[in-house]
């Protein structure tokens, strides 16, 4: 069945036909594809399971994003921004870092790290020279190294976090870092 359109003479009153016509209109969204009416929430099921189309569309890349303030002694001891998923893996799309309550002090970068071929890699490297009050450093800019080839992007190990840690000295001055990933798990 076709959608029904109502056509309104100006008088603002739906007539019975109106009604009737509103009426098909919503048996029809409602129904299943064997014609019987249901609820819409039951028939989520039956629209994801009986379109190709979208499952074909949606290969099931779905990119996430994740805000986390890290105290600096979070930082300095070693602390997770994505916790371990059993079978399955992250990569890394973007990474941004703003400092706030100050400009890093002391440490020499402050690291995104992950686990690939089951080795701790670090993913972004931002200098701590550019980690000034509210500056925002995006992975590959001039002060925020990714590993070579592109390798920063690619999946991590299965069943391992995404954490934030230093290297040098402990990170000083400043209260924290904000930390704004997107990934995509596998």
């Amino acid at each position: 069945m076709a959608q029904e359109t109502i056509v309104n003479q100006g008088t603002y009153q739906p007539t019975r036909a109106d009604m009737e016509k509103i009426d098909s209109n919503f048996t029809e969204l409602y129904s299943t594809t064997s014609g019987s009416t249901s609820d819409i929430a039951t028939n989520t099921a039956d629209i994801a399971t009986n379109t190709g189309d979208i499952a074909t569309i949606n290969t099931g890349t779905i990119v996430y994003s994740h805000r986390q303030r890290v105290t600096v002694a979070e930082i300095n001891a070693g602390a997770s921004l994505l916790a371990a998923i059993t079978g399955k893996s992250y990569r890394l799309i973007s990474c941004k870092a703003i400092a706030y309550g100050g400009a890093a002090g002391a440490v020499t970068t402050v690291d995104i790290l992950g686990t690939q071929s089951a080795s701790g890699v670090k993913l972004v490297a931002y200098a701590q020279a550019a980690l000034t009050q509210s500056a925002v450093l995006t992975d590959g800019d001039s002060n925020s190294a990714v590993l070579a080839d592109g390798a920063s992007y690619a999946a991590c190990d299965a069943a391992t976090a995404i954490t934030i840690g230093k290297t040098g000295s402990d990170v000083t001055t400043a209260t924290g870092v904000d930390v704004i990933l997107q990934y995509t798990i596998e």
